[in-house]
């Protein structure tokens, strides 16, 4: 799983989304885990609403794009110092006053402050696109699949009646069908509660901490709660992407902020579109829900 936030620093754009939704989620870390709490929180919570879910995405965007802004200003500043520095140099350098040494360090910095400027511009530019994307209505789903509270009669089994029990709980809480949590628990985990990926992600639904952090999940290896966030993101996604399961998916992954990104597509990065086709074709082959997808032009791959 991706997520990560957007190809630019999404991580980093995910997390500024988690700082309009910190004090909620800070609110349910000691419920995190009971399911009868979850009733209750669930009701209240911001995520509840896929609009005010877009509107805390679209405000940490900006505020990104704003620290962003500033940045860039700051390494531009420093540019023309040591810019101005090092034509000082070369005259000393003219002179026979110093080493070639001290000018080809002063080159390296100068080099290395344009590089971030250039980077830091790429990375704004990245954030103004998805913000325009996100700005948009939502636009109705070419086909809408496996909406919020579908349910599927389909024999599963993770091999313990434990986690069984929990998928069923929480999807039927927060009305996502069941074999779906199943079917990306199976990929991203094989159903290992201490599993970890090489990004961070963390247990049998593989949450990032920031997720994790979002829905008020303090133990990511705790099956409850792990099982309990992952559904509830689930359940925003759908939401959010008006029941497209590829979307749902694509969001899973790369975050959703990748799929508004690539005008809510499945963004173009190999991992993405492999996740998105894997668990895509099982779930469509257990139930009989056919997806569609809408690929993007491509762009340099990604990985969680």
């Amino acid at each position: 799983m991706i997520k990560n936030i957007i190809r630019f620093p999404l991580t980093a754009l995910l997390l500024l989304t988690l700082a309009a939704v910190s004090a909620q989620a800070q609110g349910k870390s000691a419920r995190a885990g009971k399911p009868g709490a979850e009733k209750a929180s669930a009701a209240a919570a911001p995520a509840d609403d896929p609009e005010q879910f877009r509107r805390d995405f679209i405000k940490a965007a900006e505020e990104h794009k704003s620290s962003l802004r500033a940045l860039a200003t700051s390494y531009e500043g420093s540019i023309e110092k040591l810019a101005a520095q090092h034509d000082k140099l070369k005259e000393l350098y003219t002179d026979g006053i110093i080493a070639r040494r001290e000018l080809e360090a002063s080159e390296t910095a100068l080099a290395e402050a344009k590089a971030k400027v250039e980077v830091t511009l790429r990375e704004l530019a990245a954030v103004e696109a998805t913000l325009e994307a996100a700005r948009k209505p939502p636009a109705p789903a070419d086909v809408l699949v496996a909406a919020a509270g579908t349910r599927v009669n389909v024999n599963w089994t993770t091999g313990s009646s434990k986690i069984d029990g929990l998928i069923k709980h929480y999807g039927n809480l927060y009305g996502v069908d069941p074999y779906l949590v199943y079917c990306i628990m199976h990929q991203e985990s094989r159903f290992g509660s201490g599993a970890v990926s090489y990004k961070g992600a963390q247990g049998l639904m593989q949450l990032m901490p920031g997720t994790a952090a979002r829905y008020g999940v303090t133990n990511s290896f705790d099956p409850a709660q792990n099982i309990m966030g992952g559904t509830r993101y689930l359940r925003d996604l759908l939401r959010l992407f008006n029941g497209r399961v590829d979307l749902v998916l694509a969001g899973y992954n790369a975050g959703e902020g990748a799929v508004m990104k690539y005008g809510r597509r499945v963004p173009p990065y190999s991992e993405t579109q492999n996740y998105v086709r894997i668990i895509g074709t099982r779930y469509a082959k257990g139930t009989g829900v056919q997806l569609t997808s809408k690929i993007s032009t491509p762009a340099p791959k990604g990985g969680k």
